[in-house]
């Protein structure tokens, strides 16, 4: 018989590459984790893994019982989710992982609501910007993630997690308060294919949503500056580097010392917010619980 355990420490090392990065997402010790696929190989009468040098891939046999091993992951999930709907009543623990802007628009409105409606459930939240939030929730940190989405929001992870539209917001130019365009009442992008621009890193996935904006704008924005903190980004503007594009709930809160906002009059980019739970675990009282308020205090952002 198959040990689920083992299957475990297969799906991780098709998900990381190597047994290292497995092992660590797994909190094992790279030779605890090679005994495991060991062992593994052992039980199946098959070979899993091609060794080459340092470096280890999956056969097409490994490839097989790995995408075995993703669908043996979510019917677990889903046996623990009735598991816990047979249990009386609700308390426990959620863990939440979400970016900056969200947990402040969304994530904390609804731990104060629900500390209020049920203090016997905990809910713990991480930061996590960009595809960190769904790397966590694969490897089983985090029970729900809210992330943006982005160019990979589907592929290999998709058979894995179960996504839900949460919110979609605007963006909003943010320009020096002594940029002739500052006063106008929006502003059309193509009117700062000349400026110098500040944009998060490539990989954030704000970055994309620039970009793309541009590119329908048809035009190539000259990036001088990069920063992933929307505050960053606005002291920048403020000081004269550039102009940028920042979600509108990232401005919430900023104090603007010499930068106006204003709202995009062409190509109107949006950042589409969902939240992702690992398939299988949808109905879980618990998340069902949460994500029911997430959805209700999403309701006025970008508004």
């Amino acid at each position: 018989m198959i040990d689920p355990r083992r299957l475990r420490v297969l799906r991780a090392l098709a998900e990381h590459g190597t047994v290292t990065a497995a092992a660590h997402a797994l909190y094992l010790s790279p030779s605890a984790a090679s005994q495991q696929l060991a062992a593994l190989e052992a039980e199946v009468g098959q070979v899993l893994l091609e060794r080459r040098g340092r470096t280890v891939r999956l056969t097409p046999t490994g490839a097989v019982l790995a995408a075995h091993a993703t669908k043996i992951a979510a019917q677990l999930e889903e046996a623990e989710a009735d598991m816990a709907a047979c249990a009386a009543g609700l308390a426990g623990e959620v863990a939440i992982a979400a970016f900056a802007s969200a947990i402040t628009e969304v994530v904390a409105p609804a731990v104060a609501a629900l500390r209020d409606r049920v203090p016997q459930v905990r809910i713990r939240v991480k930061d996590a910007e960009g595809r960190a939030s769904q790397r966590l929730l694969i490897d089983g940190a985090v029970d729900i993630a809210l992330s943006v989405e982005h160019q990979d929001t589907t592929g290999q992870s998709s058979e894995q997690l179960l996504r839900e539209p949460l919110y979609g917001e605007p963006f909003d130019v943010v320009l020096p308060s002594g940029h002739p365009l500052a006063d106008a009442p929006e502003v059309n992008l193509a009117d700062l294919s000349d400026d110098p621009w500040i944009t998060p890193w490539p990989g954030n996935p704000v970055h994309d949503v620039v970009m793309r904006a541009c590119e329908e704008a048809r035009f190539q924005p000259q990036v001088e500056c990069l920063a992933d903190d929307s505050r960053a980004v606005c002291a920048l503007v403020s000081a004269g580097a550039g102009v940028a594009l920042v979600p509108r709930s990232a401005l919430h809160g900023i104090a603007f010392g010499g930068a106006a906002t204003r709202p995009v009059g062409d190509f109107r980019p949006q950042r589409r917010v969902y939240t992702a739970v690992r398939r299988g675990s949808e109905q879980h009282p618990l998340l069902r619980l949460v994500l029911r308020e997430l959805q209700d205090q999403a309701a006025a952002v970008g508004s």
